[in-house]
């Protein structure tokens, strides 16, 4: 493949496999380094946060090395004992009968492996100089973690001579607070995707939307942005559905004065409505933004706490005009 002839827009040439799509620089970098080395059998290392794509990657490299669906298998090695992991690795046996057959194993959450599982899955990943060595697993291996593996190394946690194995190539995937450009495009095909899936109508993004959603900082990178496009959909408009993305934003409370308070009944005030907003973030934070959880926990109806959170809304969007 001549690569300068065919990479100048990676993301036009690979939406076709569901890439991570983004005209960022960061991402435009993976996606070619991705087409020049799909065809090979090089084993790949994602490194990345929650929610930034590393089984779309993983999909899309499958894809583009010729591989169909139905030869893609994601194993979680997290809590995984060496007995679950022999029958799983025994699965990819099809694959030896069938040289030509493209089979891709994916590793997911390869840190969560123990020593003993570490040491079994050694012999079966080709180290690049046997790769007909016997009892070796025949398929593209595929590694996905969110930890520093080189610092697990180090620790001693993890295996070093199976870290160098699985690292062919790494691709470190950006988190989404780091490709902010990228957002407004995502935004508006997880809308459309998701209003054509539910027939409905796409709802439109305000500018005042658009900020907020430019301004946060996605701890749950894309997923949590398609999350919050499908709740946009569902609900018919925006302003209900990013209630919880104002809230967690933590910004300074638009209450609170810059100068001297005016009295001390005033200043009470300011002081109490940031406890309780302090006090409501924690409860969402703790249960995972389930608002029927954090209404109990803060022992209030659940419908005291729509009402509070409507009122931080409210005062955070004045006090951004």
């Amino acid at each position: 493949m001549d690569i300068k002839a065919t990479t100048s827009r990676p993301s036009e040439l690979l939406h076709d496999t569901e890439m991570v799509w983004g005209e960022s620089a960061a991402v435009q970098s993976l996606n070619r380094m991705v087409l020049e080395l799909a065809c090979t059998n090089i084993p790949f290392l994602l490194v990345g946060e929650s929610g930034t794509g590393k089984e779309v990657y993983a999909r899309a490299i499958h894809r583009l090395s010729g591989g169909e669906a139905t030869d893609f298998r994601k194993i979680s090695c997290v809590g995984m004992d060496p007995q679950h992991l022999l029958q799983e690795t025994a699965k990819n046996g099809p694959c030896q009968k069938e040289p030509r057959k493209v089979c891709t194993l994916l590793l997911d959450e390869i840190e969560g492996l123990n020593q003993e599982c570490q040491r079994l899955l050694l012999p079966l990943v080709a180290d690049g100089e046997t790769e007909s060595a016997q009892g070796a697993l025949h398929a593209r291996m595929i590694s996905a973690t969110t930890c520093d593996l080189e610092k697990e190394v180090e620790a001693g946690r993890f295996r070093r001579e199976l870290y160098f194995r699985l690292n062919g190539v790494c691709l470190r995937l950006p988190p989404l607070r780091e490709r902010s450009e990228d957002i407004p495009a995502l935004a508006e095909y997880f809308l459309n995707r998701h209003a054509e899936e539910s027939k409905k109508k796409a709802p439109e993004l305000n500018r005042e939307t658009m900020e907020l959603l430019l301004s946060y900082p996605w701890p749950g990178n894309i997923r949590e942005l398609e999350n919050v496009a499908r709740k946009m959909v569902a609900l018919g408009e925006t302003s209900l559905a990013v209630v919880d993305l104002r809230v967690a934003r933590l910004i300074p409370p638009p209450w609170t004065t810059t100068g001297r308070s005016s009295s001390l009944k005033v200043a009470a005030r300011a002081a109490s409505r940031e406890t309780e907003r302090e006090l409501i973030l924690q409860a969402l934070q703790r249960t995972k933004w389930n608002r029927k959880r954090a209404a109990r926990e803060l022992q209030i109806s659940y419908k005291s706490l729509l009402y509070k959170l409507k009122q931080i809304e409210t005062l955070e969007a004045k006090s951004e005009k």
